[in-house]
């Protein structure tokens, strides 16, 4: 291997293979790598497609019988498959459009293990597809489906966000009434015993004594 060959890819000492470019290396995803959650998996390949040049896919998965809570997901290239027209008993139902689908194989596994972690089990790297580098001609060959799930995924990480906030704020608002109501309370319970401090013997008890 030559400088120019060794300059082009790096490994890490965990394996992971690092990819040179003008912005910081791309982490390539590999098999064994862990994620928080099932959105920090899709984040990391969103990020790495848009990097390498292709638009992430989010495919099938596989849900739990018990409670339906989602095992495992497969993320991939928005080329793979291919378009099936769909045709009615007297021809097209619906104006053929250009597909952008190509049978690309390139995708990435994800599982949730025991320890609550995501984890890569399959990494299938190649695309049978011109990689496209710039992030606005990746998007001019998205089409209409790919274009609303990428919109729908950023509004769902700001929603997120949005409700993580909320939520800390809440918490702190419930947290100062809890402790303004434990104040009252102890203000109001020291008023009744000053109260009953001062309050007039019956007579009756006295001439009984």
């Amino acid at each position: 291997m030559d400088l120019e060959d060794e300059a082009g890819a790096t490994e890490n000492s965990g394996g992971v293979e690092l990819i040179d470019c003008e912005e910081d290396p791309i982490v390539e995803p590999c098999e064994g790598m862990e994620f928080d959650s099932e959105d920090a998996a899709k984040i990391f390949y969103d990020e790495y497609a848009r990097r390498v040049g292709f638009v992430m896919r989010v495919m099938s998965c596989r849900r739990s019988e018990r409670d339906g809570k989602i095992l495992a997901r497969r993320l991939g290239c928005n080329k793979e498959g291919y378009c099936v027209s769909i045709r009615g008993k007297f021809g097209p139902v619906r104006k053929p459009r250009a597909s952008t689908r190509e049978g690309c194989k390139a995708m990435i596994h994800v599982k949730v293990d025991r320890s609550g972690k995501w984890v890569i089990t399959k990494f299938v790297k190649e695309h049978n597809h011109p990689l496209v580098i710039s992030p606005r001609e990746a998007r001019q060959t998205m089409d209409e489906k790919d274009k609303k799930i990428q919109e729908l995924t950023a509004e769902l990480r700001n929603k997120k966000r949005l409700c993580a906030a909320y939520q800390e704020q809440l918490v702190a608002f419930v947290k100062i009434v809890e402790e303004h109501n434990d104040q009252l309370s102890k203000k109001v319970q020291s008023v009744v015993n000053n109260i009953r401090k001062y309050e007039p013997v019956d007579p009756g008890l006295m001439r009984r004594s």
